[in-house]
């Protein structure tokens, strides 16, 4: 039960992020919609993770080990695996940019992140956000049946 205590804490995390994003996208902060959209996603893998009770390790891009730990999630979940570390993965190579730009090319994070970057990634952190929210609706449910046994 506190494992789920702690994921739905991390995807009450995750939400203001995502609606944050959204405003910088509708702004035109692409970088900043990039860089919360990035976090948001982190927040529901790590809740994901912690659902199935698996310790994730302390780094943004938690892609490989939510590929290892696939069985132990529900088969429908387990469609959308691929989809989930992608979204990881790429965003997590995203966030440096959104700080930093190119530095090398003396790039800006406004020229390096552009208004494709930030809609991708809003739509990937909504999508995340709803299979994350529907495991860990599903979960509770599992263990209140559980509880009444």
């Amino acid at each position: 039960m506190r494992l789920l205590k702690l994921a739905e804490a991390y995807l009450r995390q995750a939400a203001p992020r995502l609606r944050d994003a959204r405003r910088a996208l509708r702004e035109g902060n692409y970088p900043y919609a990039v860089r919360l959209s990035q976090e948001c996603v982190e927040l529901c893998l790590k809740a994901a993770l912690r659902i199935v009770a698996i310790d994730y390790p302390k780094v943004h891009d938690v892609s490989t080990v939510l590929l290892a730990a696939r069985n132990r999630f529900p088969q429908w979940f387990q469609a959308e695996i691929e989809f989930l570390a992608d979204s990881s993965a790429l965003l997590c190579k995203k966030r440096e940019l959104c700080f930093y730009g190119i530095e090398e090319e003396l790039l800006t994070p406004e020229e390096a992140v552009g208004k494709e970057d930030a809609e991708d990634a809003v739509s990937r952190a909504s999508r995340v956000l709803a299979l994350c929210q529907r495991l860990l609706k599903e979960a509770r449910q599992a263990s209140e049946q559980d509880q009444r046994r």
